[in-house]
């Protein structure tokens, strides 16, 4: 296994397949076998692979429809039932009730039904009564699936959990994704319904509501469950107040009397509202006020056209993440080549600078779109997904360290020959073709260095995508590419940007040599971003194969010129020596570090089940997810966190400081961060008594943003000290 596990990685390389789904698909799995109907199959499974300590333990009925066919959510509209499970058969199991992520809405004909289509899995929660003996789950679940017809089935499913530690299964993630859709309150969520009431005419009823959002809407939902017999239409939307305000009326279907004598009886019930824009929903019960007359006021139906829009200022994000990038301290390392690849150009032809810049625009974005693709295989399969996580595994950080290396070791002049890791020389060759091959791969050399960090509008864009389907993936990253290449797109629009430089010269080597020690610096940080992955030993031997590499090229080569052929060679086995290494040591034990990261900051270890506890007794919870290779986090670190008033309030008694350290590869933090919507960090939350739920800050901190959420978050009583 290990054996074709070395053989894949630089297949995995090359297609951009993170080595995330190794991580997943090594971990054991609870579940039942499928009950399998020719429309759909169901079955139970298992976030851990024990009870552990506590007898607690994250499952769910899962649901896979073949194509157009669903099932139905908990209130399923003008048809149909949902899913109903009986757990009476259930052995040393307290089984809690079901959980319903946000169902998508199906218009047919005039009827609105609420369900899920493709796959979905229902989270519950298993809790032992004894912890020493094994759990039995099962259950007889009653459900209907349509598509032209509905076929209603009867499914017998039962999974045992042993007792014993329990760590996470390969299927914790996708439990934890589906959890992360179940509605929120409104002070998670960040939306709020201020008042609901109905409205009658002489043709018909409605219920209305004011709803808001701390964010300007993208294109608001609403789904209604009240007295039984009732039927609720798609709403129709006016946004206001720099669309932070929507008011959306709701048809009502199936009132008995005339529409004036049912809105008078409505008047005081309490309804199910549950609010949704974009990914973020929010459920609430809400009492409606007192009946209005009908009021026409122009609201437009929306159905179907928010999500346009939406993804139309979602793809304006993801152009300006990706353009901001640019500016970004990840992409740092890539300034050297950017800026030669200006300076180079100095005398040459419009038409040269023009091909020679498109084709490393060309580059970034077929390496945006590989990308693309290969999070869509990877999510399809239920593999942990982000931006950046490539940078968890010590393969890629080692050819990463090694490319860098050979980058430098050309700009110093140690070699002048045709290599496809070669690509800094590649725009110097003879063939016109050659060289654009060479700005190409410096392209996709650019967007991988790029991937460790985020910026403004970034993370909006990844999340939205991510918790989308394929076209929206596509899509957003089609455009990240766009953005970070827009650089070069100006020059191949403007080449007099590069031809006005000065023709090459002695300058230049000078510029080269003080270009190659900023790439060796590069290899540098990516050796400490190993040692923290892989652990300090691995990091020794990949900088001294690096260090040899370089005398071998450097010295060896210009001594021996005849073993000159035997380079290629001798960099392969350089290159797969150090991943082996690095690959046989324990990426779940800890880390061999001798001497612990020193911080001024007194945090404390990640423990999301505790942060509750800890804000019920009035204290604050501030939530740190970085890593060693993420840039912007230690960004964030130096400049935010470690300085002035945000270190004193991190450090004083009211506010417990827990970092959550994803350098490795942890199921529990990306679950965590894909209940807020996101799969990259930097990341931070703050908890406390009036934000249980947390608020999510944005990717770059400020003083100002910091404080703004202790503010929100914190109890009335310690307010005071966050102004």
């Amino acid at each position: 296994m290990n054996m074709i596990r070395h053989f894949l990685i630089p297949f995995l390389l090359t297609a951009f397949a993170w080595a995330g789904l190794s991580a997943s698909a090594n971990a054991s799995e609870i579940a039942s076998a499928w009950a399998e109907e020719e429309q759909a199959t169901v079955r139970l499974i298992a976030s851990r692979d024990g009870l552990g300590d506590d007898g607690v333990v994250r499952a769910g009925i899962e649901f896979a429809m073949q194509p157009g066919w669903k099932v139905y959510w908990r209130s399923p509209g003008d048809a149909g039932f949902p899913p109903q499970p009986n757990f009476d058969g259930s052995e040393n199991a307290d089984i809690s009730p079901l959980s319903w992520p946000v169902p998508l809405r199906f218009s047919v004909l005039g009827l609105e039904t609420l369900g899920y289509e493709d796959s979905v899995i229902l989270p519950f929660t298993v809790k032992a009564t004894d912890t020493a003996k094994d759990s039995m789950v099962s259950a007889t679940i009653r459900y209907l699936t349509c598509k032209e017809i509905c076929i209603p089935y009867d499914a017998q499913v039962s999974m045992t959990i042993p007792a014993g530690n329990g760590a996470p299964t390969a299927l914790a993630h996708i439990i934890g994704k589906f959890d992360s859709r179940v509605p929120r309150t409104a002070s998670a969520a960040r939306l709020n319904i201020s008042e609901a009431w109905t409205e009658h005419s002489e043709k018909g009823l409605y219920v209305v509501a004011n709803a808001t959002s701390e964010i300007p809407f993208k294109g608001p939902d609403l789904y209604l469950e009240g007295p039984v017999g009732l039927g609720f239409g798609a709403p129709a939307t006016r946004l206001s107040n720099a669309k932070q305000s929507a008011t959306l009326r709701i048809p009502v279907s199936g009132f008995l009397g005339t529409p004036t004598e049912a809105a008078a009886k409505l008047s005081g019930s309490s309804f199910i509202f549950t609010l949704l824009d974009g990914g973020r929903a929010m459920e609430a019960s809400v009492s409606l006020g007192a009946s209005k007359p009908y009021s026409p006021d122009h609201l437009a139906t929306t159905t179907g056209q928010p999500v346009t829009r939406s993804i139309a200022i979602i793809l304006v994000f993801a152009f300006l993440g990706g353009l901001i990038l640019n500016l970004m301290p990840c992409v740092l390392p890539v300034l050297s080549l950017k800026f030669l690849s200006v300076v180079k150009h100095g005398g040459a032809a419009p038409g040269d600078v023009r091909a020679r810049f498109l084709a490393s625009a060309a580059g970034i974005i077929f390496a945006f779109l590989v990308l693309a693709g290969a999070l869509i295989v990877l999510k399809s399969i239920g593999a942990s997904i982000g931006w950046g996580i490539q940078f968890q595994h010590p393969w890629f950080l080692i050819i990463m360290a090694f490319l860098v290396t050979m980058f430098a070791c050309n700009m110093w002049g140690f070699f002048e020959f045709r290599l496809p890791g070669a690509v800094a020389s590649a725009s110097h060759q003879g063939s016109r073709r050659e060289g654009l091959t060479g700005h190409f791969l410096q392209g996709i050399f650019a967007t991988l260095l790029a991937t460790p960090c985020s910026a403004p509008f970034l993370g909006t864009a990844i999340g939205f995508a991510l918790a989308r389907g394929s076209i929206e993936i596509i899509s957003v990253f089609a455009v990240l590419g766009l953005g970070l290449s827009a650089p070069y797109l100006l020059v191949a629009a403007v080449p007099k940007l590069a031809t006005m430089m000065p023709k090459p010269g002695p300058w230049m080597v000078r510029l080269k040599f003080v270009l190659g020690l900023t790439l060796a610096a590069t290899a540098l940080w990516l050796l400490s971003v190993i040692a923290g992955v892989a652990g300090t030993g691995e990091a020794v031997v990949t900088g001294i194969v690096l260090v040899f590499v370089a005398v071998w090229l450097g010295k060896i080569i210009p001594m021996i010129p005849e073993i000159n052929k035997a380079t290629p060679y001798v960099l392969v086995v350089a290159t797969m020596a150090a991943i082996a290494n690095a690959e046989i040591s324990d990426m779940d034990g800890p880390l061999d570090t001798e001497t612990p990261s020193v911080s001024k900051i007194a945090w404390q270890d990640f423990d999301p089940a505790a942060i509750e506890r800890i804000v019920s007794k009035g204290r604050i919870v501030f939530v740190d997810v970085t890593a060693d290779w993420c840039i912007t986090c230690q960004v964030n670190k130096r400049f935010v966190l470690e300085k002035g008033r945000i270190l004193e309030l991190l450090n004083s008694p009211d506010v417990v400081a827990m970092r959550a350290d994803w350098t490795r590869p942890d199921p529990v933090i990306a679950d965590y961060l894909s209940s807020f919507g996101r799969y990259g960090i930097p990341f931070n939350a703050i908890y406390g008594t009036r934000a249980p739920e947390g608020i999510a800050l944005p990717e770059l901190l400020s003083n100002g943003n910091v404080l703004s959420g202790f503010r929100t978050a914190a109890p009335e009583q310690l307010a005071i000290q966050f102004e």
